[in-house]
């Protein structure tokens, strides 16, 4: 199956869907060790100006109208704040993460507890998988990353639980360690990517299944640019990113730019702060 996001380079009008959310407030922010090349723990954090930047991401995602719940953060676990690793939800199932890393595992028995006390049908993955860090849906499919991260493997267990056909994408620069910080879903069958965080046959499978979507540079990838937010209409952006929003406007989506700095010393920026809820249809 061939999806074209048929943008052409001209905008047209654009819906905002209400979305539902799971955030984590960084209670617990700080950069202690290391895990990816974004975090330097010799680097002087700032939990209160992590806080103040996530707040301004959460009152922004309720001000367009979206619904957002809180997962509670757990002292010992300063990653928990980015929660689209927590889990992909999808058709009202929350398939919950199995971590890479052991600084990050023991966020998935919090997750994992959430989901079923709010009463989703969730079960832990078997394999390691980083939820939508690595899995972000598309229409009726789910783009899949590994190479830094998810198991290869851990792609066909997100296949056989969800039901939908996932589409395995390889990424090759460790900056861009999770899927959602080099590709973003902008509508149903509409996105935006980093060419340079995939290899030449994942960049070629994008091209054929995706020849409409649009391509960020080098300088706006690398202040988090595809670690962005959409409902269709409204796309947070890191407000670092140059290039982006003029090339968002052309296709007739409103980007939104906020300060996430803070948090990106930890890998993350806003798509990472936030885990969308996608209800059975």
């Amino acid at each position: 199956m061939r999806q074209s996001s048929n943008a052409g380079g001209s905008a047209k009008k654009r819906t905002a869907r209400p979305r539902h959310y799971l955030m984590c407030e960084p209670t617990f922010f700080d950069v202690s060790y290391s895990i990816n090349p974004w975090m330097d723990p010799s680097r002087p954090t700032s939990t209160e100006r992590g806080l103040s930047q996530w707040k301004t991401l959460h009152d922004l995602l309720v001000e367009l109208g979206h619904k957002v719940e809180l997962v509670e953060p757990v002292a010992g676990l300063p990653d928990m704040v980015y929660s689209a690793n927590g889990a992909t939800v999808v058709d009202g199932r929350a398939l919950v993460a199995r971590f890479r890393y052991e600084q990050r595992m023991e966020e998935s028995p919090a997750y994992l507890e959430w989901f079923r006390l709010h009463g989703w049908d969730a079960e832990q993955a078997a394999l390691v998988n980083e939820g939508e860090g690595d899995f972000l849906c598309t229409g009726d499919v789910i783009l899949a990353g590994s190479g830094f991260r998810s198991e290869p493997k851990s792609h066909d267990e997100v296949q056989e639980f969800f039901g939908r056909e996932v589409i395995g994408l390889t990424l090759v620069d460790d900056r861009y360690y999770h899927l959602d910080t080099a590709l973003a879903v902008l509508d149903d069958d509409e996105i935006m990517y980093n060419p340079e965080a995939f290899s030449p046959q994942s960049r070629a499978l994008l091209e054929e299944r995706f020849p409409d979507a649009l391509l960020a540079d080098a300088a706006d990838a690398a202040v988090f640019g595809m670690n962005a937010v959409s409902d269709g209409r409204h796309v947070i952006i890191p407000e670092q990113a140059e290039r982006l929003p003029h090339q968002l406007r052309e296709r007739g989506f409103e980007p939104i730019g906020i300060d996430m700095t803070e948090l990106l010393k930890g890998g993350g920026s806003a798509k990472c702060c936030t885990l969308e809820l996608r209800a059975r249809a």
